[in-house]
């Protein structure tokens, strides 16, 4: 799930991102902004809940990201705006800003 906070003097976009996957130890966020490296999202409800994260990125430019789930299980976004194909023979999930 993603949800967006629009600002009025500022050229960015607040983006939550939030994973439901009770199973799974550890949650990262993994997108082409941040180089690909991954950060990691937190958890409410004594680490039992979904893993979320809020970042702000550039207003009109489509950010393509991924989830990764314990260090090696790949997830999408189901909520994503869009896929797009990766160099993998996978997709990545696309959030637009604009």
């Amino acid at each position: 799930m993603l949800s967006k906070r629009y600002f009025k003097t500022i050229d960015e976009v607040e983006v939550t991102f939030e994973i439901e996957r009770p199973e799974a130890e550890r949650a990262e966020w993994v997108a082409e902004t941040m180089g690909w490296s991954p950060i990691e999202m937190k958890r409410a409800k004594r680490g039992k809940g979904p893993g979320r994260l809020k970042v702000r990125l550039p207003k009109d430019r489509p950010v393509q990201f991924r989830y990764l789930l314990d260090e090696q299980i790949w997830e999408n976004d189901d909520a994503a705006d869009a896929y797009w194909p990766n160099d993998m023979g996978s997709d990545n999930s696309v959030v637009l800003t604009g």
